[in-house]
């Protein structure tokens, strides 16, 4: 899968790159900002957005709400230090996953996120 990240802090930006390249998956970009988060999800149409809750200016729940609006499809997993609360659950994201980022929780993360399969048609008549 093609995934984006966005955090504030670079070095939790980098760590995350890390463990989601460990789980097989591909890094498109690592960006700052819940506006660079919009940007690029524009540009790059990753398969997956792993977003930071707590960003200045415009945080990943709002930024994960702009992108939905204009891509119902979008698949965003909001990543935070915060306690599990409604207002992280009104994202819109498919899950939240907590900070500090185990690895096999964000492996099932993204498995769970990864599409499917299709089974093919039955060529007997």
């Amino acid at each position: 899968m093609r995934v984006l990240i966005a955090d504030d802090q670079k070095d939790v930006g980098v760590s995350l790159a890390a463990l989601v390249a460990k789980c097989g998956h591909e890094v498109l970009q690592v960006v700052g900002s819940g506006l660079e988060a919009i940007q690029a999800y524009t540009r790059l149409k990753p398969d997956i957005v792993l977003m930071d809750y707590s960003m200045p200016r415009l945080n990943g729940a709002t930024a994960a709400r702009m992108i939905l609006a204009k891509d119902p499809a979008a698949k965003i997993v909001i990543v935070s230090a915060a306690p599990h609360t409604a207002q992280l659950a009104d994202t819109g994201a498919l899950t939240v996953l907590p900070k500090p980022v185990d690895l096999d929780k964000l492996y099932a993360v993204l498995y769970d996120a990864a599409p499917q399969p299709t089974k093919p048609p039955d060529p007997t008549p």
